[in-house]
């Protein structure tokens, strides 16, 4: 096999009477390529071969990004002039291979994912020159290390059994402002073709958040899947960069919802459409401070026997206890556990600093039966206001026009 003379091509803005000089730089930098038996360094953009003949039949072969100190996020292009490609291998330093795609005439290449910062890469690829003579060409480049870098916090967790409002929810370290950017990189698939949308939002915490839910509560026994191929995208300005992939899978379970009632003063767990038990329960005391929200909440998590301080929700020295069987449903601090203390007020009013209590037996039962994604459905004419769509999993108060709208790819 002969062996094909590789070098950079330089782009030139050729005017009329420069067209000549042009011409000649080309040449040039064709003739260097075989010269010492390689060809410039990848570090000017180009690839090494093993020589040339030097009669105008060499596939001169380019390589972006290049260098030392390279961009990352950016895909991989590999391109030939007087040829074409024939295939092309890009690896890092661990030997995984880079994908990619080669154009319909050959002379183009195109990595599918980006370039990720801090890497060395090797790029090989064979080529055939006009007179159909074949050849290869060498090139390798290392991307800058992040100066920063941006991880993700999600829920629900992986190999997980989940209610049927339980949204996927991605909470980052640093500031993400290339939001669609990264939006593009994460997909979500279902095994029934499960419609929904991503929504941005401040979390509670005040870092950003994405969650997706579906149009719809979740059908049971949905298969959910995330592919986040984040690694090599940029979060933008102060939020760095992405340096690994996140996936998880999780499963839909049955179809639990419980509906709390603050006016009666009654808690109904339904289960496929169904009354499952129905049971008294005391709310929020009216007020701005001690009323519960409304709206539709979700079991963020079953945290067990826990102490409650009201210091840590703005109430002053309100309570300081432990409680049993508790679910929380907000960030804010809104629980459903059991309230012995208040038994005289269940069913009768709304007397606690806005959580859902009730007896310990039916609090138990609950407890039991209750899984994490399962939401809550609260009304009530003495409630204080409907929860905020980052105050827990507040996506299902908006309707799906409005949580659309938060799309960043909308």
């Amino acid at each position: 096999m002969s062996q094909t003379r590789v070098g950079p091509i330089r782009v030139v803005a050729v005017r009329p009477r420069a067209a000549a000089a042009a011409a000649a730089t080309v040449l040039l930098t064709a003739a260097l390529s075989s010269c010492a038996g390689g060809g410039p360094s990848a570090d000017k953009g180009g690839a090494k071969g093993g020589g040339g003949r030097g009669d105008g039949r060499a596939v001169s072969v380019t390589v972006t990004p290049h260098g030392t100190r390279a961009k990352a996020g950016e895909p991989v292009k590999v391109a030939a002039r007087s040829g074409r490609l024939t295939s092309v291998r890009v690896t890092d330093g661990h030997g995984r291979e880079l994908t990619g795609t080669l154009s319909g005439d050959g002379r183009t290449w195109t990595s599918g994912r980006k370039a990720v910062p801090g890497t060395t890469y090797t790029v090989k690829a064979a080529t055939r020159a006009e007179d159909g003579t074949a050849g290869d060409a060498h090139a390798s480049f290392t991307t800058a290390a992040a100066d920063k870098v941006n991880k993700v916090e999600w829920r629900p967790g992986d190999a997980t059994t989940v209610g049927v409002a339980q949204p996927v929810s991605l909470v980052f370290d640093h500031p993400v402002r290339n939001k669609a950017a990264v939006e593009k990189q994460l997909k979500v698939s279902t095994s029934n073709g499960t419609e929904g949308s991503w929504g941005w939002m401040k979390d509670w915490s005040g870092r950003d958040r994405v969650d997706w839910r579906p149009k719809e509560y979740w059908q049971p026994g949905t298969k959910v899947t995330l592919d986040a191929r984040l690694n090599g995208t940029d979060s933008g300005t102060g939020g760095g960069w992405f340096v690994r992939d996140y996936e998880l899978a999780f499963t839909i379970g049955a179809r639990q919802v419980v509906k709390v009632d603050l006016d009666a003063k009654r808690l109904t767990m339904e289960r496929d459409g169904s009354t499952v038990k129905t049971f008294p329960v005391s709310g929020g005391t009216p007020g701005p401070d001690t009323g519960s929200w409304r709206g539709t909440e979700v079991v963020m998590a079953k945290e067990g026997t826990i102490r409650m301080n009201s210091e840590t929700v703005g109430l002053g020295d309100a309570y300081d206890q432990k409680v049993d069987y508790a679910m929380r449903l907000t960030w804010s601090g809104t629980y459903a556990h059991a309230a012995p203390w208040n038994a005289a007020y269940f069913g009768r009013a709304n007397r606690s600093h806005g959580c859902i209590g009730m007896s310990d037996a039916d609090a138990a039962w609950l407890y039991e039966h209750a899984h994490v994604g399962d939401p809550f459905q609260v009304k009530g004419a003495e409630t204080k206001g409907r929860v905020a769509v980052n105050n827990g999993f507040g996506d299902w108060n908006l309707n799906w026009d409005q949580w659309r709208a938060l799309s960043a790819l909308r």
